[in-house]
């Protein structure tokens, strides 16, 4: 326990933020197993709000510094390429492929 008067309050200050910082990352964590579960689904317009939804939370984590901006780019880019995944066609299967050629 501090006990110098300005390292008390910056005790307090990071408790305060710690906290705040747990929230948010929890917030995050929640919209992007969102994101992923919709992405699974068949559903591509919900997949796509749930995904924009991520994104807003987690360039908001970033600006506060919840989360680093890097971080915060890379799980975007997941999304994003799980999304464009999801929604391709399937590659036809062997029979197909050798009857079509």
């Amino acid at each position: 326990m501090p006990n110098i008067k300005s390292s008390k309050k910056d005790l307090k200050r990071s408790r305060r933020r710690a906290i705040r910082n747990a929230d948010i990352r929890s917030n995050v964590k929640t919209a992007v197993k969102k994101a992923r579960a919709a992405t699974a689904g068949k559903d591509a317009e919900a997949a796509r709000a749930e995904i924009r939804t991520a994104a807003r939370l987690l360039d908001k984590a970033a600006t506060k510094g919840a989360i680093h901006k890097r971080a915060a780019a890379r799980r975007k880019s997941r999304l994003a390429k799980r999304l464009q995944a999801s929604q391709a066609a399937p590659p036809p299967a062997e029979g197909e492929a050798a009857a079509a050629g």
